[in-house]
């Protein structure tokens, strides 16, 4: 089988994703709050701003090519309409490999149950909007 990927969609997905983090954790919406929780001071010298950036862009094409991939594999099992079938893999997958593995690591961290909850909600707002960027664009 021939997996078809839509390049211009997994870039729409990536961007789509920095553009989602830089609204969830601005100060005035869960910014404030998350740096209180994870104890990060904006105003304390430390590694360049823009090293998280790149790493997130990065990470955020990966995710992107990897939905748009398993999106295809699902629609051709399922054959619902495409972007029916990405946003469900978008979900199932959140939840089984993103929130699952949180939960997990964020019980053993320690980390308080609202920093979970915005990280959570931050991952699951970006993989939806990614589905359905890629799933409107098709492969």
């Amino acid at each position: 089988m021939d997996v078809q990927v839509n390049y211009l969609a997994v870039v729409l997905a990536m961007l789509s994703s920095m553009v989602v983090g830089s609204i969830w954790y601005a100060r005035p919406v869960f910014g404030k709050t998350w740096m209180k929780l994870t104890k990060v001071d904006p105003s304390k010298p430390g590694s360049p701003v823009w090293q998280p950036i790149v790493i997130t862009a990065v990470v955020s094409l990966i995710t992107a090519y990897v939905l748009a991939h398993v999106a295809y594999l699902s629609n051709f099992f399922f054959a619902n309409s495409f972007l029916q079938d990405s946003l469900s893999t978008a979900f199932w997958l959140w939840l089984g490999f993103t929130a699952a593995r949180f939960i997990t690591h964020d019980a053993f961290e320690g980390r308080p149950a609202k920093l979970t909850a915005i990280n959570l909600g931050n991952e699951f707002v970006t993989i939806m909007i990614m589905g359905l960027i890629l799933g409107l664009m098709g492969p």
